[in-house]
């Protein structure tokens, strides 16, 4: 697919949200923790919730997702299905078959069983989003249930990699959708890695210490020509994947700082120009004296709704303007919000290839009707007796138990 216009695929607000997370584990200097995230899932995910919005919402959701419409954001997501527009059958053939690139991304809704879609928005998660539409849960009742179903779709949409998406306590009585996609990537590299030739070798952590990680190297019979380059601070290798007949072409870049240490100076540099990754680096291939790269695999996972919070975009999360989604009945006047987002990922790199995944949930609540307080002193509290007028006072006290009376 041509793009007519470039910026109509780029993702700058999740990556920048990307590189917060980044930055904020890395400044904890936590060496038990790796970090995966995945830009495109986030943005396709409140793309949707742009869709659904009116009004302030609506124009501070296109503000920091750099669209002028809705219209504009839907571009990605059907340029995603024409990236993945096998159904899950032909898919898991081509996985069976070993084809050298597999790439899928569906999505998913649950809707409580006490209210429905509004036609527009059905048409639209039915037909655009080619959704997965649960329309009988009942999180009012069997919330743990409802958690279990969602987590077990994101597994299998994710063949297995990412796992317990929502904790148990994400749903309540008053959560009423939850819209959800899974991404899932598997490749082999052009030139694969020597497995035999792979060995231990020391990895330096951010606290100074030493590990001892296994290596990748490629087979001397196949030279070592890379596609590397040299910049300020860091140095970038590129690395592709096969693409068989009828590409998709993809790659994988690993940005290296110079210092042992330089980890968060790059990921800020990173943070302040998005660009950065846009850019063509234009690397030449070069003949590396020595050429190594560890294996890996890990999942991570956060709620994203708390670092969005953190860089601004706020109104999705106040009741009012999500309007375009539900058919709510006049319930005290209760308008539906976003009450969170989950985000987890997982990656894989071996001498063959690389296997990654990544989900994301929005949990929709309604806000809660007005509950008339009650005072029940049926536990241990403090009293007090004080001359109003003055302010003195006479006596304070504690009652653990009101049927001792000595």
């Amino acid at each position: 697919m041509a793009r007519s216009n470039p910026n109509h695929f780029r993702t700058d607000f999740c990556l920048v949200l990307a590189n917060q997370v980044l930055e904020d584990e890395a400044t904890k200097g936590n060496t038990n923790s790796n970090i995966v995230v995945s830009p495109l899932s986030l943005h396709v995910i409140l793309s949707l919730v742009a869709a659904a919005s009116k009004g302030h919402t609506l124009e501070q959701l296109l503000f920091f997702l750099g669209s002028t419409s809705v219209s504009d954001l839907s571009l990605l997501t059907s340029h995603m299905f024409n990236l993945t527009s096998l159904d899950d059958h032909e898919e898991s053939e081509v996985l069976s078959a070993g084809d050298h690139l597999l790439l899928s991304f569906v999505y998913g809704a649950w809707i409580d069983r006490r209210f429905n879609l509004k036609p527009s928005f059905e048409r639209l998660v039915k037909d655009h989003y080619k959704a997965e539409i649960r329309n009988d849960i009942d999180f009012l009742n069997e919330p743990l249930e409802a958690v279990d179903e969602i987590n077990s779709w994101a597994e299998k949409a994710t063949k297995g990699l990412v796992t317990k998406l929502l904790p148990y306590d994400s749903v309540n009585c008053d959560t009423a959708l939850v819209l959800a996609n899974a991404l899932y990537f598997k490749a082999k590299w052009e030139k694969k890695f020597d497995a035999s030739r792979t060995q231990a070798r020391n990895f330096h952590l951010l606290n100074g210490q030493i590990v001892q990680a296994p290596f990748m190297t490629t087979d001397s019979f196949l030279g070592r020509y890379h596609l590397y380059k040299c910049f300020d601070g860091f140095k970038v290798l590129q690395i592709p994947y096969q693409s068989g007949q009828d590409p998709p072409k993809f790659s994988m870049y690993f940005f290296l700082p110079d210092a042992k240490d330089g980890l968060l100076n790059l990921i800020q540099k990173l943070k302040s120009n998005p660009d950065l990754l846009y850019k063509k680096f234009e690397l030449t291939e070069d003949k590396l004296t020595d050429f190594w790269i560890p294996k890996f695999k890990f999942s991570f996972g956060f709620k994203a709704s708390d670092t969005m919070r953190k860089m601004g975009l706020e109104k999705i999360f106040n009741p009012g303007e999500l309007t375009e989604m539900l058919n709510i009945p006049d319930i005290a006047n209760r308008k539906l919000f976003v009450a969170s987002i989950f985000h987890k990922s997982y990656i894989e790199v071996n001498e063959v290839g690389t296997e990654a995944a990544a989900s994301t949930a929005v949990l929709f609540e309604l806000q809660r009707a007005r509950r008339y307080p009650s005072f029940v002193a049926d536990h241990p509290f403090l009293f007090m007796i004080r001359e109003e007028r003055h302010g003195i006072v006479f006596f304070v006290g504690a009652v653990l138990n009101p049927l001792l009376d000595s």
